[in-house]
């Protein structure tokens, strides 16, 4: 006996199979497997190099610009104080007599003298730098003039009539040391300058003062003053 097989039970059950397959296979979209990729996406070795030297080379430039900072935070400090030497320095040769004659010349307080011809022998006229036996000092020849400090140099290591040791240290005119000034130096060049300022001026009657102090740093801290000569007795 043959058997004839419905249409439409064929066609209900391969719609029934179908269907079941449809909903035990999960359907995989195109957004999924993009959400997916973006999930496992990470970073190359390449970029990873990069990074690493670009920070390395950003965290070297902090570290050097620190470095310097730290190392030349004292710097403010030395020059202050190399400033403050220069200075008092400085106002200590101003404040000296600039007389035509030596002041120990008996003609140094006439009001006659108005050249250094009329200065006594042999102590004669005011010359640059100190006289024989001066030093800043002394009790009975120090300096009285400001000529005197010419050449006048402290702890620079030359013996002279401001240091008679060469490394005696920075000191006040009474000799007391200006508290710890290790490693600070100072000099006194003085220049006549009266025709610079004034050409009917005579070159003698106006001096420029140049005081310089290097601190431990190396760094020179330079001063400058002009003393000239308003009267024959000051």
């Amino acid at each position: 006996m043959a058997y004839r097989q419905n249409p439409k039970l064929l066609d209900g059950a391969e719609a029934r199979i179908k269907q079941i397959f449809e909903v035990a296979a999960p359907v995989v979209s195109d957004e999924v497997n993009s959400a997916g990729l973006k999930r496992q996406r990470g970073v190359s070795l390449i970029e990873l190099i990069m990074f690493i030297v670009i920070v390395s080379v950003a965290v070297a430039g902090i570290l050097l610009v620190m470095n310097v900072t730290t190392r030349g935070s004292a710097d403010p400090l030395i020059h202050k104080q190399a400033l403050a030497i220069a200075e008092s320095l400085l106002e200590e040769v101003e404040l000296m007599p600039f007389t035509y004659c030596d002041p120990d010349d008996p003609a140094a307080g006439l009001d006659t003298t108005v050249d250094t011809t009329a200065c006594t022998v042999p102590v004669g006229g005011e010359a640059i730098g100190p006289e024989v036996g001066e030093t800043r000092y002394s009790a009975a020849t120090p300096f009285d003039n400001v000529n005197d400090y010419a050449g006048c140099q402290m702890n620079t290591g030359a013996v002279n009539a401001c240091d008679t040791t060469g490394n005696n240290g920075i000191r006040d005119i009474n000799g007391n040391a200006i508290g710890p000034t290790t490693g600070y130096s100072a000099s006194v060049v003085i220049t006549l300058t009266g025709v610079t300022l004034l050409p009917a001026l005579p070159d003698a009657d106006a001096l420029l003062i140049t005081v310089t102090v290097t601190g431990p740093d190396g760094t020179p801290v330079v001063v400058e003053g002009i003393r000239t000569r308003y009267s024959p007795r000051i």
